[in-house]
């Protein structure tokens, strides 16, 4: 728990506070006096007796009792000046804004080390060090500008650098997004992302908390933490949007499977943000936007009525819309357009884009909007486009937006483009607490991004029944590294994975035996793949439709003449579309689940789904509808369809036992064939790591 000295302190010390604005001491204090505290300000300055106004001691021994620590000094200084304060001084709340810590050598990090078991043992909280510093509604401990207008009801900005808060600070105030609370964590040596969404998870209250949490992240030091708190507050009725950054390089490796090529830091990333129900946002621009739009009332469809007074802006928002999953529906058959379009100038439309011309004035648009709230059952919220070529004032009709706004029950979203024409209408608009959105096309991805993030997975849930011993067993009694084809066997039947039928053979008379007993034929050929070399396809050994004795001998001899290759596997053809499933562990998220087109089609496609352990059959069957392939999976030009309950089934199964047995660290079925009957593993490679 936050010590709440941290966040609603009586008192707060400066030291390093400086008369000089352009240092952080300075600053600091500039921010805290001109801030909503009404509490004692102390400064700290051995060289000065006052400081812009507020009475300066000489060391912090000299203080009286106080809350609150912001500390501007030298990271040398600051181990010492945290002990007198944390020990003697009643001090609980921490903001330690110096750098020359961890980030930077091992003595910085033995004194950071130091200074969070001091605060450690008195039950206090820090924030940094290297870091902005810290506001809420009570009090700017930091140094950084601006200052955004607080509002309970703003939006909880967490962030790993404070550098990057000052740009989406910045972005976000340019559209009028109000700020509750920002946590510039920097290092966070004691206090770190998922700490502070603890706080707002198990302090929130549903009629004074906000709703918006905005994240930055540049590491993700605990993802089940993340993960369990960000799904609470959501299903208490937050929202939260995030950027993590750096996962282009992070998940680098060489990997000696597909799932381990497919399985980077940013797959996992994804994956988690997915379960969790977090808007993922890729710059600042997306996430202030989508932080705009959760300020407006929640979308309930995907049906959209574009309004406008400008046709170009309209077309462009709709190819977005439309190319991020939502509609923008045909209104000219509606019963309710005909007298729509009589209110409106010659010339315009209504089929959606409703355009009003460039002439169209606020009474034309309280009309279309009248229409689309109490008319139009098919739209369930709308966009509305008006900005000026400069010649009158917008004002009239940005009030009655904002007047239709407060009393419509389907969500309108204000683009006002002409931020120069008319800024001080946009102004006004902004003033009345408005979010405007200048350019159509990123709130149009925004709300895409917004309606299609699914919502939070349940933390439990029902998995397929597998026999856990019979897994257990066969684990326990395995080495580390790739298992054998028996062993990989007994894992895949224990979890009821379908798999085919084969034999591993080493001598000729074996494979001639094995043929002989399932009467190959070209009824029924056989398949003849080498056992030892990794990538079987790339060295030729892979040996479809053998029908007869013949053939089985001559391929039995080419396949164990190829190099590594120390026996063949032999089973009867399936037929099928080749599909995929993968699971990987990684240290920190768990194990991940990919699952999505296979064969040689992983590699050149990469169309896969992923998700975190655990996965249900119905989890997976709504995400295979988003493959880029799906109705390849449905069948096409006579292909036989995959069955997609079958599949799904099998990806749950996977889940189960990968949480039976965690010592599995990587995991191929590839492919598996799917068609209406089955779907059934044809190759599978599983390597353990204890």
């Amino acid at each position: 728990m936050i010590n709440p000295k941290l966040l609603t302190p009586q008192s707060i010390v400066i030291c390093g506070a400086s008369s000089d604005i352009h240092k952080p001491g300075g600053k600091s204090l500039k921010n805290l006096l001109e801030s909503p505290f009404k509490g004692q300000i102390y400064a700290v300055n051995p060289k000065e007796t006052e400081v812009q106004g507020v009475k300066c001691y000489a060391k912090v021994d000299d203080l009286p009792q106080v809350d609150c620590a912001i500390l501007c000094i030298a990271a040398k200084f600051c181990a010492q000046t945290v002990d007198v304060l944390a020990k003697e001084k009643g001090c609980r709340g921490f903001i330690i804004v110096s750098a020359g810590f961890s980030e930077e050598n091992h003595e910085g990090a033995e004194i950071e080390k130091h200074i969070v078991e001091t605060i450690n043992s008195v039950g206090g909280s820090l924030i940094g060090p290297n870091c902005t510093g810290f506001l809420n509604v009570n009090y700017a401990g930091c140094f950084d500008t601006p200052i955004p207008k607080l509002d309970p009801k703003g939006v909880d900005f967490i962030t790993g650098s404070g550098a990057t808060a000052v740009f989406i600070k910045e972005y976000g105030m340019s559209n009028c997004l109000k700020f509750n609370s920002v946590w510039a964590v920097g290092n966070s040596a004691q206090l770190g992302i998922e700490d502070v969404l603890e706080h707002l998870d198990e302090t929130f209250d549903p009629e004074k908390s906000s709703r918006v949490i905005m994240l930055y992240m540049e590491k993700i030091g605990d993802p089940q933490r993340l993960l369990k708190h960000s799904r609470s507050l959501i299903n208490k009725g937050c929202h939260i949007a995030a950027i993590k950054s750096g996962g282009s390089a992070a998940g680098s490796r060489a990997a000696s499977s597909h799932t381990g090529a497919l399985a980077t830091n940013d797959a996992a990333v994804d994956a988690l943000f997915q379960k969790a129900g977090i808007v993922r946002c890729h710059n600042r621009q997306e996430l202030t936007t989508v932080c705009g739009v959760f300020m407006h009332p929640e979308i309930k469809g995907k049906r959209c009525a574009v309004i406008t007074h400008a046709g170009g802006p309209a077309v462009m928002l709709t190819d977005v819309l439309s190319n991020g999953g939502m509609e923008v529906p045909s209104l000219k058959d509606h019963p309710a357009s005909p007298a729509l379009l009589a209110k409106l100038f010659g010339g315009s439309s209504v089929g959606n884009p409703i355009d009003f011309l460039a002439t169209g004035t606020a009474e034309q648009l309280g009309y279309i909007i009248d229409t689309v709230e109490n008319e139009y059952d098919q739209i369930d919220f709308s966009v509305v486009i008006f900005g000026s070529p400069g010649l009158f004032s917008n004002k009239e009709v940005y009030d009655l937006l904002d007047e239709k706004m407060k009393t419509c029950k389907k969500p309108i979203f204000p683009v006002l483009p002409s931020i120069i024409n008319v800024k001080d209408e946009i102004n006004d608009f902004i003033a009345k607490g408005r979010i405007n959105f200048p350019e159509e096309c990123v709130l149009g991805n925004a709300i895409c991004k917004v309606y299609n993030t699914p919502k939070p997975q349940p933390e439990h849930v029902e998995l397929p029944q597998i026999d856990v011993a019979r897994i257990r067993a066969t684990v326990d009694r395995c080495k580390d590294g790739y298992m054998e084809i028996a062993d990989y066997n007994e894992l895949l039947d224990a979890a009821g994975i379908s798999r085919k039928k084969s034999v591993e053979v080493s001598q000729k008379e074996d494979a001639l035996a094995f043929a002989k007993e399932v009467g190959c034929s070209k009824d029924v050929p056989l398949v003849m793949k080498v056992v030892g070399p990794l990538h079987k396809s790339d060295v030729g050994g892979v040996t479809l439709n053998v029908k007869d004795l013949d053939t089985v001998s001559k391929e039995f001899d080419r396949l164990m003449a190829i190099k590594d290759t120390y026996a063949v596997e032999m089973y009867p053809m399936l037929d099928g579309t080749d599909v995929y499933i993968g699971a990987i562990r990684d240290a920190k998220f768990g194990h991940q689940i990919f699952f999505g087109l296979g064969g040689i089609f992983i590699e050149v496609l990469k169309d896969v789904q992923s998700a975190l352990a655990p996965i249900t059959a119905a989890e997976a069957k709504e995400m295979l509808t988003k493959l880029r392939g799906y109705k390849i999976l449905q069948g096409v030009r006579g292909q036989e369809p995959v069955n997609i309950d079958l599949y799904a089934d099998q990806v749950a199964r996977v889940s189960a036992l990968v949480q039976t047995a965690p010592e599995i660290a990587e995991m191929d079925l590839n492919p598996l064939l799917g068609n209406p009957r089955y779907v059934t593993a044809v190759d599978a490679r599983i390597r353990l790591e204890k």
